[in-house]
């Protein structure tokens, strides 16, 4: 798992873990990322279910109660699939623009 900064965003690769265990790191150090917005990229991996997706679910809503974007990035999944409470978008870019476009709406209060 590698950690990058850019900002107020927290970058989080995932490298050779298994979901699971990213899911459960991440919780463990959730402290650490909660005041910034979170990218979790998971373009290295080969495949991911839709079962993969939902395991960071939780992590999601909370993150989202506390007014802050949680972004997973993958272009290996069907996103017509994902569940509508998960944002998943499929290139690093384009989670940088949620985020942005998330920012604007909690500034405007919507």
């Amino acid at each position: 798992m590698i950690i990058d900064r850019d900002g107020n965003t927290t970058i989080i690769t995932q490298e050779k873990i298994s979901i699971i265990d990213l899911v459960k790191k991440i919780e463990a150090d959730y402290v650490t990322y909660k005041k910034t917005h979170l990218v979790i990229n998971l373009t290295s991996l080969n495949k991911i279910s839709l079962q993969d997706i939902i395991e960071f679910l939780r992590i999601s809503n909370t993150h989202r109660n506390d007014k802050k974007s949680f972004v997973l990035v993958s272009e290996k999944v069907d996103l017509n699939e994902m569940p509508d409470e998960i944002v998943v978008v499929p290139t690093m870019q384009e989670a940088f623009d949620i985020i942005e476009m998330e920012d604007i709406e909690r500034d405007l209060d919507f």
